[in-house]
């Protein structure tokens, strides 16, 4: 038999939950870079692997766009800018 009492605690949890702005790092087709400047860009700015970087590519080709990468505005941004320093159009949406 247990003598000593039993308590049950009742616990509020407060979730704190950081919402981020999730954006789209979109690259656009043109008619001056090549397949395999595109598919480097993205494997060194975006950190695609080759197999990626080539479907991307092709998409950016038979699409005329195609959204390369998900995230936080800071981060895409900055590989927003390094895609335009490589001459390829790009924007952040």
């Amino acid at each position: 038999m247990n003598t000593k009492p039993q308590i049950d605690y009742d616990e509020d949890v407060l979730l704190l939950e950081e919402t981020i702005d999730v954006r789209d790092l979109i690259v656009y087709n043109d008619d001056v870079n090549t397949f395999e400047h595109v598919i480097q860009t993205l494997i060194d700015v975006c950190g695609h692997e080759a197999e990626q970087a080539e479907q991307c590519t092709l998409l950016i080709h038979y699409k005329g766009q195609c959204t390369v990468k998900h995230g936080a505005y800071d981060e895409l941004a900055d590989m927003c800018t390094a895609i335009h320093d490589r001459g390829i159009s790009a924007d952040v949406m």
